[in-house]
């Protein structure tokens, strides 16, 4: 546990205790605060009681002897509208925080020399990936890495920092909305498409969040597939700040005869640099970084990107180059996107049930020529109209979920069919590409939220794994 230094002696209310809540409530404890409780649920309020916390109704407190107010992420900070506590902490001048801005304080708080590296990745999509991957490569060199926040383990939950440590983060812009002084070593922003528009008031307000990450960061490696990432870019780099972008090109770069990666080329901290990760290669400059081709686990595009940010992130550190080399060519990858479940004869089957939305399947789609693409759930604004220039590839698509119908709508002319359910649509998908008898690939890409056949996309692709080992198909490990 991460100890909250600042508080000492002071009263700090505490609203939503799931994960985030409790563990902040326990840091600040920790680091002599007095934390007040309260949660709408009543089991929650049971679980923080047991636990020895003073639970107070908040309704009814005295805000003005409150020294901060630490929300959950989940709570809504601005939109639709605001939570009631935000109301009563504003009227009573009480700061609003969350558990990556006490974080950061606990970090500052300790001697220069003593804090720890802090690598923090945002993103619609990618971020996770990104954030194991990143913390995969550091680990594999011997590095003391500690690998949590949106992903995994509450950022407050982590280790305590020690000289020489570095966090590897994941940060949802929820989180940021409730930042101030977060200033990490290395910021990344993966991309940045629609989604969360109803907490964060449109576009303009969900773009905002992401870019406060930026606002302290020492180095920033920006994403600049989509024009508000190049905008962030952009408005860093007339700030005289410290930013590479990173861009994605589906060929490879024809190197000029004799360029190779050397030791001592400054790629990894030329100022305004652009590393582009083209095809299976990462290059700067003409000059090539990383082949990727043996990364089994790093399909597709979008995974270059991700391995080209893990690249310049450890590389800025301070890692050796083969270092990082060996740590992305050995990553296993991560359960439920583009993760390789099985094989069976020639079909091959990934599972990306982590893809929520129309961009996320995008990314799974163009990886790969030919694709039996399974999708639905309870879809998302848009659908999968903007998907309709990869249609092309779907040589048959099957759909489950209340999004069936409207998928089959969009897909026209695509061959298509409504499976209805998960194991239907397996099987289905399986005989369709078997019958080819060309190796083949069954995608579970859904394009949509899980939520109308499953509780999360956790249980959605482990339904997709289940099914595809009934059918006799050989297991592969994550990745």
């Amino acid at each position: 546990m991460i100890a909250v230094p600042g508080f000492e002696g002071r009263r700090v209310a505490v609203f939503g205790l799931g994960r985030s809540g409790l563990t902040a409530a326990r840091a600040l404890k920790a680091g002599g605060a007095e934390p007040v409780l309260w949660d709408d649920g009543i089991s929650s309020r049971m679980q923080a009681e047991a636990e020895g916390f003073a639970v107070e109704d908040l309704t009814t407190a005295d805000w003005s002897q409150f020294a901060a107010l630490v929300l959950s992420p989940g709570v809504p900070l601005t939109h639709p509208k605001p939570h009631w506590t935000v109301d009563k902490a504003k009227a009573a001048g009480v700061e609003i925080v969350g558990d990556v801005e006490l974080f950061a304080r606990a970090i500052a708080a300790l001697p220069e020399g003593e804090r720890p590296a802090v690598i923090a990745i945002t993103g619609t999509n990618g971020k996770s990936t990104t954030t194991a991957l990143i913390g995969w490569v550091l680990k594999q060199a011997g590095w003391t890495v500690h690998v949590g926040g949106n992903i995994g383990i509450g950022v407050l939950a982590l280790p305590a920092p020690t000289a020489g440590a570095t966090y590897v983060i994941e940060v949802s812009s929820y989180q940021l909305d409730l930042t101030t002084s977060f200033a990490p070593t290395v910021a990344i922003l993966t991309n940045i498409s629609p989604d969360h528009l109803d907490r964060h008031g449109g576009m303009e307000g969900y773009v905002a969040a992401k870019a406060r990450m930026f606002n302290q960061a020492w180095l920033s490696l920006v994403g600049v597939d989509d024009q508000w990432g190049r905008s962030i870019a952009t408005s860093l780099a007339a700030e005289g700040r410290e930013v590479r972008e990173i861009v994605t090109f589906d060929s490879e770069v024809e190197l000029q005869p004799g360029d190779q990666y050397e030791e001592d080329h400054p790629s990894h901290w030329v100022p305004g640099g652009r590393v582009e990760a083209m095809g299976r290669k990462i290059v700067f400059d003409h000059i090539e970084l990383v082949d990727l081709t043996p990364a089994i686990s790093l399909p597709g595009r979008h995974n270059a990107q991700n391995a080209a940010f893990a690249f310049m992130a450890a590389r800025n550190l301070g890692l050796e180059h083969e270092a990082v080399i060996e740590g992305l060519l050995t990553f296993p990858g991560l359960a439920h996107r583009m993760e390789t479940v099985g094989r069976l004869g020639k079909v091959s089957f990934v599972n990306d049930s982590k893809a929520t939305n129309a961009d996320a399947a995008r990314q799974a789609l163009s990886s790969y020529d030919r694709v039996f693409w399974i999708a639905g759930g309870r879809a998302k604004a848009g659908g999968i109209d903007d998907l309709d220039d990869l249609f092309p590839r779907v040589q048959e698509a099957f759909l489950i979920g209340e999004a069936a119908g409207p998928f089959a709508a969009a897909l026209g002319d695509t061959p298509h069919r409504i499976s209805g359910d998960m194991a239907t649509a397996v099987g289905q998908a399986y005989h369709a590409a078997a019958a080819t008898g060309r190796d083949e690939v069954v995608l579970l890409s859904p394009a949509a939220a899980s939520f109308d056949q499953f509780p999360d996309f956790e249980a959605r692709g482990e339904a997709f794994r289940a099914a595809v080992l009934n059918l006799g198909a050989t297991p592969f490990g994550h990745g």
